[in-house]
């Protein structure tokens, strides 16, 4: 296993002590799944104190006491940051992740410490001075199965978001949830278990399901048969079973299609794009056909519409996604999105003119939208869809972009300042004027100054 020299350098400086440092966590597991390693974790065996360790890394870097308590050390050298812990037990003694009473033990066992950890595949160890493995639950057993497995029933309920962490792993890397494991991780559900969780924690976990997994369906998919979304997420659940016109959606009802579509928005993303981007586009895919819930018919001659679908789709994915965070900012900005997600297939197949386009515009960010109609486009199985062109998506960036509205809508012409250069007197009027003449610029009547001043007089003066 690869690691950095200064964990070899410690490590050397420990087993002269007669302790020795051992890697753990992620860190091994990626390893053998041959991901990128960002994070290394160090458990340190055979010492007596916290404050021996500190001050063998303090020969090396700066050591912050923070986690002091809980049996860690942050490290610092030459600009990255480490974990040094001592191995540890804990036990439930109250509700919630605070809730656990840590017993820090510099002399426990490999298998003792690794036992508190929630799956075979995040228990595995690597000795950095004999350069060997251990793997004590058979975690890389289960990584050649590809099997998300936990470690011991009485550990693993005591934290509840393990559930969230099993739903995350199991899309993350492909893996299926062992079948002992999706027994537990259901009857904690059924339970209640999961309601002592912290919104904030949920969110972290959805947040890696989305933005580290190639198709994030297998995790709603888990969250689905485990019962979460009906009993957390309702506004999802609901959309299980809505039939769709087969003409337009012959893979299936609504979940499938949104299923579809959420993993066509985590292949197309920009993998440069901010993280906090990516999300934007993932909840806008995920929640853009909740409105079919609630406006779904099937006429007289079987023909299935979802008239109105994008609109009654805006106050579910509010409520959705409240339930997770409280940027509100953030969930507002997701909601055009929702909103106008068939206009750019409206538009093309209308032949809409240009100052239809100006007025969307002002409504929502007209390539944002692209990207979120494309992965509703992509997440079928026409064959349209499958040939993987999205004409109408390129039709209105070149139509928005030839009018300059393509992520920004027009600039007003005239501002309060020419009002009164024209002889206005500040007043409610001026709200009046100026969306007039804004009126006027979207049409296409207006686009210049001069127009926008002529306009004006003609009017008002």
């Amino acid at each position: 296993m690869k690691l950095p020299e200064i964990i070899k350098t410690v490590s050397k400086e420990l087993n002269k002590r007669g302790a020795k440092a051992i890697v753990v966590g992620g860190s091994v597991r990626d390893h053998f799944l041959n991901l990128p390693i960002k994070d290394y974790d160090v458990e340190v065996y055979g010492l007596d104190s916290l404050d021996k360790l500190a001050s063998i890394l303090e020969q090396y870097g700066s050591v912050n006491l923070v986690g002091k308590s809980f049996g860690v050390l942050k490290f610092s050298y030459d600009g990255e940051e480490y974990d040094f812990s001592f191995p540890r037990t804990e036990s439930k003694v109250d509700s919630g992740h605070r809730g656990f009473d840590v017993t820090v033990d510099g002399h426990l066992s490999f298998t003792e410490a690794a036992r508190r950890r929630d799956f075979t595949i995040n228990a595995m160890g690597f000795d950095v001075g004999t350069e060997e493995f251990i793997d004590p639950f058979g975690g890389l057993s289960d990584i050649e199965a590809k099997r998300v497995k936990h470690i011991d029933d009485k550990t693993f309920i005591e934290d509840p978001l393990r559930v969230y962490r099993a739903v995350q792993f199991v899309a993350r890397f492909g893996f299926e949830l062992a079948e002992e494991s999706f027994e537990l991780c259901k009857n904690m559900v059924q339970d209640g278990m999961l309601e002592e969780l912290p919104r904030e924690r949920v969110y972290e976990e959805w947040k890696k399901l989305l933005l580290k997994s190639k198709k994030p369906s297998r995790g709603f998919e888990l969250m689905r048969k485990l019962g979460i979304l009906e009993r957390y997420f309702p506004e999802l659940q609901a959309i299980v079973g809505v039939p769709q016109s087969p003409k337009y959606h012959p893979e299936g009802d609504v979940w499938v299609h949104t299923m579809m579509a959420l993993d066509a928005m985590a292949k197309e993303l920009n993998p440069k794009l901010e993280d906090k981007q990516k999300l934007k586009f993932l909840f806008a895919i995920l929640c853009h056909d909740l409105g079919k819930a609630t406006h779904t018919s099937i006429d007289e001659n079987g023909d299935i519409r979802s008239i109105g679908h994008e609109y009654a789709g805006v106050e579910p994915t509010k409520k959705l996604l409240y339930r997770l965070s409280d940027e509100h900012d953030f969930i507002e900005s997701i909601l055009p999105l929702v909103e106008h997600h068939l206009k750019p297939s409206q538009f093309y197949h209308g032949k809409a003119k240009a100052s239809a386009i100006r007025r969307l515009a002002t409504k929502v960010n007209i390539e944002e939208l692209v990207v979120v109609a494309k992965a509703d486009f992509l997440g079928r199985t026409t064959p349209e869809s499958q040939a993987g062109i999205y004409h109408a998506g390129e039709w209105l960036l070149e139509k928005s972009s030839n009018l300059n509205v393509a992520n920004k809508p027009l600039d007003c012409i005239m501002q309060g300042r020419d009002l009164i250069a024209l002889g206005f007197k500040p007043s409610p009027q001026f709200k009046e004027i100026l969306d007039a003449v804004y009126a006027q610029q979207l049409e296409g009547s207006i686009a210049s100054k001069e127009e926008a001043i002529a306009f004006v007089k003609e009017r008002y003066l």
